[in-house]
């Protein structure tokens, strides 16, 4: 009867530290992380808590610790390709070092709608914040907001006091100006994000200064929404008086649209019109024809962010990371030499 009450409630601690042949303090150090553990015994504990189908209740555990092992992560515009890849990058790096994520997604980005936001997740308990807000409206709020925690900004070059990480866009955006040029290209033509965000902002000035260096003259920049249908109806106006024989694409999905227009109005795409995107989407390398484009590694700018949050959370070494990184070009079939 009382192997049979054993068995039927859910197993605990004391269950796990039993088959582990360890005692419960040195279960609780297992599921912390201490740093004193050894490789045998920590995998014993797992093994032990995988047979049982065990986890630790996080409350119990935050109860314990004085710890949530949690990390805010604030986004806007959580639909755009750049945003949501980057949460994606964040949310598998702090799994990885043993963090949960308590995600929250900005309506606006006044001042007011993004303190709420981040008042919210602290009151949940997390031990830091990354913020992800790429326009130029939520950036200048977010500058005027007390957090409280250790927090850290994504995709902005001049975060607040210095603490983001991000890619270099005007780098990128000049690689894929002097490939288009080094082709042989002078009139190229740049479709560019809206102007209120960060990286359409530099993506345009890489162009520009890419083209001013090479002594050529820039085309008046034209402003898309990051949308493949707008860049599609300003492709299929801008191609009836084509004055230009390349167009550098600040993301991918607009140089999709350029293309659908392009193949409308008969051009071939790179034979009477080169195209160079920006992202390197997963689909960039299945478009007719695949895709030239500057890649951006989310997976690592998450795994950069959250290495510099849990050091400053743990009181660890510090990870070394550079805050910024430059994109790589990444070289298909979408443009050629003019004719």
């Amino acid at each position: 009867m009382g192997d049979e009450s054993v068995s039927a409630r859910p197993p605990s601690i004391r269950d796990v530290a039993r088959i582990a042949g360890v005692s419960r303090q040195t279960v609780s150090r297992v599921i912390n992380r201490h740093p004193n553990i050894s490789a045998g015994t920590e995998s014993r504990v797992r093994a032990a808590m995988e047979q049982l189908a065990w986890r630790p209740n996080s409350m119990a555990r935050a109860l314990a610790t004085s710890r949530t092992h949690s990390i805010g992560l604030l986004v806007s515009a959580r639909s755009h390709y750049g945003p949501f890849s980057a949460a994606g990058g964040v949310d598998d790096a702090a799994r990885a070092r043993g963090y949960t994520i308590v995600s929250a997604t900005m309506a606006g980005s006044d001042e007011t709608e993004i303190a709420d936001a981040l008042d919210a997740l602290v009151r949940q308990g997390v031990e830091a914040l990354v913020v992800i807000a790429p326009q130029e409206r939520a950036h200048e709020a977010l500058q005027r907001v007390a957090i409280g925690v250790p927090s850290i900004t994504l995709q902005w070059r001049d975060g607040p006091e210095g603490r983001s990480v991000a890619f270099d866009q005007q780098a990128g955006a000049r690689a894929a100006t002097r490939y288009l040029i080094d082709l042989g290209h002078r009139e190229i033509l740049h479709l560019a994000g809206p102007q209120d965000w960060s990286e359409a902002e530099d993506r345009m000035r890489g162009y520009l200064a890419e083209m001013s260096d090479r002594d050529l003259t820039p085309m008046p920049p034209v402003l898309g929404d990051w949308t493949a249908d707008t860049a599609f109806e300003l492709g299929r106006r801008l191609l009836r008086f084509r004055d230009f024989s390349a167009v550098f694409s600040s993301n991918d999905q607009m140089a999709l649209g350029f293309v659908h227009a392009a193949a409308e109005a008969g051009l071939r795409v790179p034979q009477d019109l080169s195209i160079v995107g920006f992202d390197d989407i997963p689909e960039a390398k299945h478009f007719t024809p695949p895709l030239t484009t500057v890649r951006q590694d989310f997976d690592e700018l998450g795994r950069r962010a959250i290495g510099i949050l849990v050091a400053e959370i743990e009181g660890s070494a510090d990870t070394g990371y550079p805050m910024v990184t430059t994109p790589e070009l990444i070289v298909r079939a979408s443009a050629s030499r003019p004719a």
